[in-house]
C-alpha cells in the first residue's frame, strides 16, 4: 500500500523532517519535472543542499518506503536530483503533498 508510516520517526525526527527539512528543500527547488511514474526535482548543487537532500532521504525512506528515490549528483559541480518514483499511485500521491505545487 501507499501509506506512510509516521511511527518509524521519532517526534523529534518528525519534526525536523516536515517542519524544517521538507520545506527548505522546496524553497531550493530549482525545477520538477514530471516521469512516467513520478517526479523529478532538481536542487542548487552546493555542499548544503546536497545534506539537507541526503538528510531527508534517509528519513523519508523510513516513513514512507514504497518510494524509489534516486539522488543524482551531475559530474564537476553539476546539477543536483531527485527522482520520486514507484508502482502505481505513486505519481498521484507525490502530486497530493506540498512538492508540486510549493
Amino acid at each position: 500500500p501507499l501509506a506512510c508510516n509516521l511511527l518509524a520517526l521519532t517526534a523529534a525526527e518528525r519534526k525536523r523532517h516536515f517542519e524544517v527539512v521538507g520545506p527548505a528543500l522546496r524553497r531550493l527547488r530549482t525545477g520538477v519535472r514530471e516521469l512516467p511514474n513520478g517526479y523529478e526535482f532538481q536542487f542548487p548543487s552546493d555542499a548544503k543542499t546536497v545534506a539537507l537532500l541526503n538528510e531527508w532521504v534517509a528519513r523519508e525512506r523510513r516513513c514512507c518506503p514504497f518510494f524509489d528515490m534516486d539522488v543524482r549528483l551531475g559530474a564537476k559541480g553539476g546539477p543536483l536530483s531527485l527522482r520520486l518514483t514507484g508502482r502505481k499511485g505513486t505519481k498521484e500521491f507525490i502530486r497530493m503533498g506540498e512538492w508540486i505545487n510549493r
